[in-house]
């Protein structure tokens, strides 16, 4: 049609009168003179076709009501339901849903990440004996700018026990080749496993894994907060006095995890060292 438009304008230009091109087209001549008029505004080129989206709404809201929702937005960056609070406090009369609306078309409103994964909620298990869950993480360590080495780390939230090991690359494959030897050297069996959604801890992953697994709550690091509470004494106990070489980590690791997993009295389990709560009572090597 922007095409018909400007060929029906450009005849009318060029000699023919309004009825002749009319009936070359088959629309009527006060169809012509309008769209040469909208040639001679916009030029004779292609004449797009006028959206029917009406201009105003009687009901709609004022500017002045549409500065003040989007003023305690920027002020505080509060969510829709607090703003449309404070406005009913002030005596403005607004509806929640134009208060929403209204964020949304000044692009104030954070919207879900279409590259998101969906992960099913999965109930967290109560820890009453070793294995009932066991929680697995990854400490990245900087060898330069462009190089970093990881070290695989996990426990048992019931008993503190846990099993760490240093590896060159991190991936899917990776992580269940750690979770395997962590199985093996454990005396007791790991029942639910429970990560972040790093990419080593993807899909793949979980399918492959073999035993039970439920992810973190997104940007709630509380859910794992025994293993991120195990990387700090790890690191401060051991790792920070190791160069970064994976065959001389993996030895000091050896070396402590005897150390926190037999003699390392905890506060969390009543000044016991994780061992004295596994049965029967075996010392990983």
């Amino acid at each position: 049609m922007p095409k018909v438009r400007h060929n029906a304008a450009t005849m009318v230009r060029k000699g023919y009168t309004v009825t002749e091109v009319g009936r070359r087209f088959g629309v009527g001549s006060s169809t012509i003179c309008k769209w040469v008029k909208r040639a001679q505004t916009l030029g004779y080129g292609p004449i797009p076709t006028r959206s029917s989206r009406p201009q105003h709404h009687p009901r709609q809201l004022s500017e002045e009501i549409i500065d003040v929702i989007v003023t305690k937005r920027l002020a505080h960056g509060r969510c829709a339901e607090v703003v449309w609070n404070e406005l009913q406090n002030e005596g403005v009369r607004v509806s929640l849903s134009s208060v929403k609306r209204t964020l949304n078309r000044r692009y104030l409103v954070k919207k879900r990440s279409p590259w998101k994964r969906y992960h099913p909620h999965q109930e967290r298990p109560l820890p009453l004996k070793s294995g009932d869950l066991v929680q697995i993480d990854t400490i990245h360590r900087m060898i330069n700018n462009k190089k970093r080495l990881y070290v695989f780390v996990l426990i048992d939230v019931y008993s503190r026990t846990a099993y760490a090991r240093a590896y060159e690359r991190v991936s899917a494959a990776t992580s269940i080749h750690f979770v395997n030897e962590a199985q093996y050297t454990a005396p007791f069996h790991f029942k639910m496993l429970q990560s972040d959604h790093g990419p080593e801890f993807g899909k793949w992953f979980v399918s492959q894994v073999k035993k039970n697994h439920r992810y973190t709550r997104v940007g709630k690091p509380n859910d794992n907060a025994h293993i991120e509470r195990f990387n700090r004494t790890l690191q401060e106990e051991c790792l920070d006095t190791v160069p970064n070489d994976v065959k001389k980590i993996n030895h000091a690791l050896k070396e402590y995890l005897k150390y926190y997993n037999t003699k390392r009295v905890h506060f969390g389990i009543n000044l016991r060292s994780p061992m004295q709560l596994v049965h029967p009572v075996q010392a990983i090597d």
